[in-house]
């Protein structure tokens, strides 16, 4: 969608030139915050104002080019300038708009001089003459702030702030996205200082835009909330088409795609009803990105349909065809991609040197080393070094060095791909150089990574570490920008960070070498740690742990921590023995074996009329604790406490199996997300007050639990607290109950489902769903460092969703996430009867026994399984699992 500029003639709104694009991401890709400046939709609002005022209507037909005037002013000039600018005949605007600010400068005419060099810049932007542009726009700007303050009115004050909204735009299209934000923040000044809400609304949308591309997402969305607050009271228009846009697209960056779906249609209604084609494509391709994201494959690619069906102008439909591409090589339509590539070829082929030609041929790049990774594009490795060459060059003339290195690197992995290993690594060498020369940090742990492999394919062990660890300590630096964002569009953390963790342990750990240093074991499990830490933040999109660390040594001397962490070929295990340096036991078997094995395993434990879990628990116990059964018996350890990932996380380490007995006859058994734990006092030196709130009827499409009343009343005969039974628990009793007392204890026995995202994990109140992260804030102690935090979090009645490994992160995290120090919950919903009774037992060894809360959930089990009407089958115990601090 073209610009349109602010006349001295007449007044004409117009909107910049909308960048709409998905950027499928790759298993190589780009950081989140390179993403943000070529996925995000720019849509930049120039409101024009004239020499004589402003108040002319928002949108205007474009009238014919006029091309003869008897004895043109410069006026005439600028009218016909800007239909030809309208038309896409820049070179002609360009000719016409200098001849009207020359001759405006020998009239004296300093603001309509000022305005037509703001023009002038828009014109030169379109042509990729940036150099000319910034003249420009720096001419129009010094006019505009050297004038006497007896001349400054209010109309002059108006040209200046449309000449920072266009200075804004170009600062933002050469890579100068914080210099593009402050420049808008200015002209928002101004407008707020003429008391223009119109124009004031439209350079809030303009800085919402840079705060996306700086990767200020959250700050993009409370102002857009503000500005649609502001937008509801008005009549429909354009602004308001644009305003809602870009609330949409925020709402799509921070995960929340069914409000951004219902606000992208807003959009897509009020363009419509005002005929803005522009608007009307744009809003069409932010619905096919958001449709994209949900999984919505046959409705993105109708979205995309339409938005190239009513692209106004050829970059419009351009975008919106490599989107489409690459939506269908990703789904595997290979036939309909094809199809696409020799249009895009040709239209990229005639783009002016711009950050959105560039960032165009990089995508479309990407796109085709997609195609060649799956075998249907092989042919197309010349045809791309190309490609990538030409951005290259490109992006050195533009001067755009973080432009360069994405281009650099992307061209490095095609190398990669070809096997062309030193000319991979020299390219994305030069790729770091400048990644890092600019300070672009967000930009870097990719060409890190890739370097890396390339390192390690050249049989550069050392570099290679060295340039992973490199890539991993990038990670941590960017963690709290990384979590603000939705992983599914920024990144796929499976695909794009999780590797690069579990790529540096095997480097960290090799085979074929048995004598590891204590120094390089120590680096593999903080590499595991920090793995855990960015898998929570992953899943509640939040800094999951904020207090500071202290060894398990100091809380517990009894207990031993395992680390087995899945590889490609093989399990490795480290072992953190009481005063022990660490310890490394392998097992050689590969990923694929160990996960069916461990799928099959999880099908079969609740599976209560069948022993087919047997032999698939002993397979598993002599994978991991087999090889370290003796060093753990030499060292009389009692608690057995596991860092688990992947899909052993959906394993209950209590029904493991060596033949004679379960590994919980032996050991009490906690899980945690990482070795650090969080400072805590064990639950036998306070006093035991509990909260207990629950469901015993039918709500919500979900069954009754009948026997939840007999489980609070026996476990309040216990222990002193407060009750919450049926009507009595909603969310706003339960916020009240925890903001009155404090409870060491707060149990809620009702139904729940842990699943693969943060907003699926959730547990039933009386009138409502509550999701973990609403749990957190309706806990209101999130800090862990608070006087009176929760010690203890039971979830009864609740379930991990089957399958999905991701499933048990919210389990893992649900205590530290809650603002508890610890969690009881359940990997799959066992029965109601056997629920309360096995949470009774619980409580009564913890309070008679004085025990810690891992050897207490341990006696409790060890009752259900020797009670002959359960039949000793795991179905009924081995569910329970107790997560975070156990003592």
């Amino acid at each position: 969608m073209r610009n349109k500029w602010h006349l001295p003639v007449r007044s004409k709104r117009f909107s910049a030139l909308v960048r709409n694009q998905h950027f499928s991401v790759k298993k190589w890709g780009i950081s989140w915050l390179l993403l943000g400046i070529i996925t995000a939709i720019l849509c930049i609002v120039i409101s024009p104002v004239s020499a004589t005022g402003i108040g002319q209507p928002e949108r205007q037909k474009t009238a014919a080019i006029e091309t003869t005037t008897v004895n043109p002013s410069p006026a005439d000039w600028v009218k016909q300038g800007r239909t030809f600018y309208e038309a896409g005949q820049f070179t002609n605007a360009i000719e016409l708009l200098q001849k009207a600010a020359q001759a405006y400068q020998t009239q004296g005419e300093t603001i309509k001089q000022a305005t037509v060099l703001s023009n002038l810049s828009l014109a030169y932007q379109q042509l990729g003459l940036w150099s000319q542009a910034n003249d420009a726009i720096s001419q129009s700007l010094t006019l505009l702030q050297t004038q006497p303050n007896r001349e400054v009115s209010t109309h002059h004050l108006n040209v200046l702030a449309q000449s920072l909204n266009i200075q804004g735009r170009l600062q933002l299209h050469q890579g100068q996205a914080e210099q593009a934000l402050a420049t808008w923040e200015q002209a928002t000044a101004l407008y707020n200082q003429l008391g223009d809400k119109t124009g004031k609304i439209k350079s809030q949308i303009n800085q919402a835009q840079g705060m996306q591309v700086l990767g200020m997402h959250r700050r993009a969305l409370v102002l857009l909330k503000q500005v649609r607050q502001t937008l509801d009271n008005q009549p429909d228009s354009l602004t308001k088409a644009i305003g809602l846009r870009s609330l949409g697209e925020v709402l799509q960056f921070v995960d929340d795609l069914p409000q951004a779906r219902q606000v992208l249609a807003e959009s897509l209604q009020i363009a419509r009803q005002l005929e803005s084609p522009p608007d009307i494509s744009a809003a069409l391709l932010s619905l096919a990105n958001t449709a994209r994201q949900q999984q919505q494959i046959e409705a993105a690619l109708d979205f995309y349909q339409q938005a190239i069906t009513q692209a106004p102008s050829p970059l419009i439909e351009l975008g919106a065809k490599l989107n489409q591409l690459s939506l269908l090589i990703e789904t595997g339509n290979r036939q309909q991609a094809q199809t696409l590539i020799p249009q895009i070829q040709s239209q990229l082929n005639t783009l002016p040197i711009s950050e959105q030609g560039i960032t165009f041929q990089i995508n479309f790049g990407e796109s085709l080393i997609k195609l060649v990774e799956t075998r249907h594009g092989a042919s197309l490795h010349p045809e791309i070094a190309q490609i990538l060459t030409t951005a290259i060059q490109q992006a050195e003339t533009l001067g755009s060095q973080r432009l360069q290195a994405y281009a650099l690197g992307t061209l490095g992995h095609l190398y990669e791909q070809t096997n062309q290993l030193q000319q991979a690594q020299d390219l994305t060498q030069q790729a770091l150089i400048k990644t890092q020369a600019i300070e672009a940090w967000d930009s870097l742990y990719p060409w890190q990574w890739q370097l890396g492999r390339l390192l390690k394919q050249q049989g550069d062990t050392q570099g290679a570490i060295a340039a992973y660890q490199g890539a991993v300590d990038t990670l941590q630096s960017l963690r709290s920008d990384l979590v603000a964002v939705n992983s599914n569009v920024q990144y796929s953390f499976r695909e794009q960070v999780e590797p690069i963790y579990r790529e540096l342990v095997e480097l960290l750990l090799p085979e074929n070498d048995t004598q590891i240093s204590s120094q390089r074991l120590e680096q593999a499990r903080q590499v595991i740690e920090l793995l855990q830490i960015a898998e929570l933040d992953n899943f509640f999109q939040a800094d999951c742990i904020t207090a500071q660390p202290v060894q398990i040594d100091t809380i517990d001397k009894e207990a031993a921590v395992l680390y087995p962490i899945i590889l490609s070929n093989r399990l490795e295990t480290i072992l953190h023995l009481p005063n022990q340096p660490l310890r490394r036991y392998t097992t050689f078997v590969s990923q694929t074996e160990l996960q069916s094995t461990l799928e099959d395993l999880r099908q079969a434990l609740p599976q209560r009329t069948s022993l087919r879990f047997l032999p698939l628990a002993r397979k598993v116990y002599d994978w991991i604790i087999q090889p370290v059964a003796a060093d753990l018996a030499t060292s009389e350890v009692k608690t057995l406490v596991f860092v688990l990932n992947g899909t052993l996380r959906n394993i209950p380490m209590g029904a493991l199996h060596d033949g004679d007995q379960y590994l919980l006859q032996k050991y009490a058994i906690a899980l945690t997300p990482g070795l650090e734990l969080l400072e805590s006092t064990p639950l036998t030196e306070q006093r035991l007050e509990v909260l207990t709130a629950g469901l015993s009827e039918s709500r919500q499409d979900f069954s009754a639990l009948p026997n939840v009343k007999t489980e609070l009343q026996q476990i309040q005969s216990l222990m002193p607290g407060k009750s919450l039974l049926n009507q009595e628990f909603t969310k706003s009793t339960l916020k009240d109950a925890i903001a009155n007392v404090s409870f060491p204890v707060v149990h809620l026995a009702t139904h729940g489902q842990f699943s693969s995202e943060a907003e699926g994990t959730f547990i039933i109140t009386w009138d409502d769903r509550l999701n973990v992260n609403e749990l957190s804030s309706l806990l209101k102690t999130t800090d862990l460092r608070q006087t009176n935090p929760i010690e203890l979090l039971v979830l009864s009645a609740c379930e991990t969703a089957k399958g999905d490994d991701r499933a048990a992160l919210g389990l893992a995290g649900v205590a530290v996430r809650a603002g508890a120090r610890s969690t009881i919950a359940t990997l799959w919903l066992v029965d109601d009867e056997t629920t309360a009774d096995l949470m009774v037992k619980f409580y009564q060894v913890l309070t008679e026994d004085k025990v810690s809360k891992a050897e207490a959930l341990r006696r409790a089990q060890l009752l259900i399984l020797q009670d002959p009407k359960y039949r000793k089958h795991p179905y009924f115990w081995t569910p329970f699992v107790l997560v975070g601090n156990w003592v």
